[in-house]
């Protein structure tokens, strides 16, 4: 590495450090001021508290690590500027683009930092700061706790078959239904129904207990006759598995709110689910799908585009104050915030496509910053 890269990432990465560990203070001090009552109420300790905002701090990187960089790095920027130290670096036979390589391989690299982050720790972020916030206290009796489910309804297309799943409790760590009722039609156009007191996940398939099996003709309106009832049954064709169904609960509660811009659901969720659902019958799940799948995977370069917005407006020649690239980062935020939220929004109705939606933002400030940047003398 040349005696200027070191320079230049020394000079960009103080005041990043700076950026993020201020927003850090900040959001903490402000949380924990509103939160410190109902903490108190769960009966926290300090070490509870403190591995809470442990547990949080990834969550609250991802949204707020493009921020710190677009306003370190145009701070950065306005200073070697107003300095004239550009211009000197220039004159030497330095172009623009080499001198910007540093602030580049800064942002790649935290693109794929905050990918990580969001892949590996951010969607089991929210569940372990909220069983870290009630582990001090006693479950009521008769509650099915936090890691069991009731009522839990799903469809699965998997295989070409089409099954309905009811399950009266199921438990996400053990993968253990109570009375689960699954319905399904047959290729000659019969239709079954199966009833359990219990099923439990065996070599890839389900294993029901208590069992008792309904079946018609195949005729319109003909009731369901008994057909079989045994103690266990093994259902090799059932091929949902735990992770598909724990992908269609947690989906289905990011649909109940439709967020589009939530950062609790895992691309391998979205792909169980589509796993689980190979044809959509809701148009509108769809595009809400397919637009959070695009957008969790253009959100992590938000770091390598605002590098690319940054460089024009920070990087221009002229004796600037500095905090005219605090007011440029906070315009510039609030533009691509604004574009995102509006493009998401659309990708979710189904006005653009989802890919558009997700990507039309990164696409739009990051050719800006090239054209930008190719323009500066």
């Amino acid at each position: 590495m040349r005696l200027l890269d070191r320079y230049l990432l020394r000079e960009l990465l103080v005041p990043l450090g700076y950026c993020l560990g201020g927003f850090l203070i900040f959001w903490i001090s402000f949380d924990l001021f509103s939160e410190l009552g109902n903490m108190q109420s769960h009966k926290l300790h300090a070490s509870d508290i403190a591995e809470y905002y442990v547990v949080k701090t990834p969550e609250f990187l991802v949204v707020v690590l493009p921020i710190a960089l677009l306003l370190a790095l145009l701070y950065t920027l306005t200073n070697h500027a107003r300095h004239h130290e550009i211009t000197a670096i220039r004159a030497a036979g330095v172009s623009l683009w080499r001198l910007c390589l540093p602030y580049l391989a800064v942002g790649f690299m935290a693109s794929l930092a905050l990918f990580a982050l969001d892949e590996l720790w951010v969607p089991d972020s929210a569940e372990r700061a909220e069983d870290i916030l009630h582990r001090r206290e006693q479950p009521a009796s008769g509650t099915p706790g936090r890691n069991r489910f009731t009522n839990l309804d799903f469809t699965s297309s998997k295989d070409g078959h089409k099954r309905f799943w009811h399950v009266g409790v199921y438990d996400n760590r053990t993968a253990e239904m109570q009375n689960p009722i699954v319905d399904w039609g047959q290729s000659d156009g019969s239709r079954c129904e199966l009833r359990a007191d219990r099923a439990i996940r065996v070599r890839g398939g389900w294993k029901f207990y208590n069992v008792q099996e309904f079946r018609d003709s195949g005729q319109t309106k003909e009731p369901l006759v008994p057909f079989l009832q045994t103690n266990a049954l093994a259902m090799p064709e059932f091929t949902e598995t735990p992770e598909e169904i724990q992908s269609e609960i947690n989906i289905s509660k990011g649909m109940s709110f439709h967020n589009a811009r939530r950062a609790d659901i895992a691309l391998t969720e979205i792909f169980d689910y589509l796993r689980l659902h190979p044809r959509l019958d809701n148009s509108a799940d769809r595009f809400w799908l397919y637009t959070k799948l695009h957008g969790r995977l253009a959100a992590p370069w938000t770091c390598l585009v605002v590098v690319l917005i940054a460089i024009p407006f920070g990087a221009a020649s002229g004796r600037r104050n500095v905090f005219v690239g605090v007011a440029g980062s906070i315009f510039i935020c609030f533009a691509y915030f604004v574009l995102m939220q509006l493009c998401l929004a659309l990708g979710t109705r189904g006005t653009l496509p989802a890919w558009l939606a997700a990507w039309f933002p990164n696409l739009v400030f990051g050719l800006a910053g090239l054209w930008l940047t190719a323009r500066v003398r």
